[in-house]
């Protein structure tokens, strides 16, 4: 649809009068060419203005400024941008920050000491060599990254996910040792690599129907132990080696609960061979604020639209794991009004992302919901 014929009948569905049309649609043009329209998940010949128009027509007119403000004003779009910067940043501004921590502590020396000292200096490299990096999904970004850090981190330091089969760990192996002329070289750092942590309990949670841990972490252990099972004693990881797990975005929530909830694992994690430490970071931590829900009155016209307008078919035993059965707010009540450029995290509220037909579920008449950003399902994060 062209632009301006999109634009007015958004101004017909929101019933605006000139002026305000005027203001809105400056608006509206600026955004969508700037962000919105970049969104990778729209319908082919759909841009933002025309799933506008269609996301407020389901909609009550008297509810559409509602829903309307909640796009202008709250709104939090991450695009290629600004995720590609994260990624550029994480060599700088993560990494060489946790390998100058590792050698100073090994040394017994202040941090600032270290590039001040041959033999520190020497240790450094030798570590960053030693560093494995690997994606937990596409998010990871692994190509950017590798483009980025041109000269910092070879291809064979680079591995797009957590599940490598003995063939790729000894080809790993090999070129570590290659590199450092040493036969005995192994890992000493792992980086497990992800664009979003909305919850934390894809990688990591308790499973109670199981009674055991589950989640990639779990995941990335077995991966470790087999491989080293399978490669006849052939050390991969050092006696000390650390795990890294950095995400390019965070909740605030899932900042916080993380790190103690791979505390509360440790019983299952803590076996011969696993990691000294596990250290989490991010690129960016969300505010504690962003939730829609965290300042009461603020949002409650909205999170009225978020109960009133919900179809319970969107609930999965998948989305149950992260805690919340009813996912207005998202998964795990997350509340956020995020969007990724590549996808909407179902942490997001449900009527940004959800799509369905409606109908009788249970003796329930739910109405259809049309999604602003369609999301390609993945399981919660």
């Amino acid at each position: 649809m062209n632009q301006e014929l999109g634009l007015k009948i958004l101004g017909q569905i929101m019933a605006w009068n000139d002026d305000r049309a005027r203001e809105e649609f400056a608006w509206l043009r600026l955004m969508a060419r700037l962000k919105y329209d970049g969104y990778r998940d729209f319908q082919a010949g759909m841009r933002f203005i025309e799933s506008l128009a269609t996301w407020l027509q389901q909609f009550r007119p008297d509810e559409r400024e509602t829903a309307y403000a909640f796009v202008r004003h709250a709104l939090v779009y991450i695009g290629p941008s600004e995720m590609q910067r994260l990624v550029e940043q994480f060599y700088p501004r993560t990494v060489r920050s946790r390998l100058v921590h590792t050698i100073a502590a090994k040394r017994s020396m202040p941090t600032y000491r270290v590039f001040a000292d041959k033999d520190a200096v020497a240790a450094a490299e030798r570590l960053r060599r030693q560093t494995l990096f690997m994606g937990l999904s596409d998010g990871a970004r692994i190509d950017i990254l590798r483009h980025s850090n041109v000269g910092l981190i070879s291809n064979e330091q680079l591995v797009p996910s957590i599940q490598v089969d003995r063939e790729k760990w000894q080809d790993l192996l090999g070129n570590l040792r290659r590199d450092l002329n040493d036969p005995k070289a192994c890992f000493r750092l792992v980086y497990l690599i992800d664009d979003f942590m909305g919850t934390g309990t894809s990688f990591l949670r308790y499973n109670s129907e199981k009674q055991k841990w589950t989640g990639k972490l779990l995941r990335f252990k077995d991966s470790v132990d087999s491989a080293a099972a399978s490669l006849d004693g052939d050390q991969i990881l050092s006696d000390d080696w650390e795990l890294c797990v950095h995400h390019y975005v965070g909740s605030a929530a899932a900042a916080q609960v993380i790190s103690e909830r791979q505390q509360q694992a440790q019983s299952s994690l803590t076996v011969d061979g696993w990691a000294k430490a596990v250290h989490f970071s991010f690129g960016m931590q969300l505010p504690n604020d962003l939730p829609i829900d965290s300042v009461p009155g603020r949002f409650d016209s909205f999170i009225a639209l978020t109960q009133k307008y919900y179809d319970p078919i969107i609930r999965t035993r998948h989305t149950d794991v992260g805690g919340a059965t009813h996912l207005g707010l998202g998964y795990g009540g997350c509340a956020l009004p995020l969007i990724l450029d590549h996808n909407t995290p179902n942490n997001s509220v449900a009527l940004l992302w959800a799509e369905t037909d409606g109908g009788d579920h249970e003796g329930t008449v739910a109405p259809p919901m049309r999604p602003l950003f369609r999301r390609r399902q993945r399981h919660g994060g």
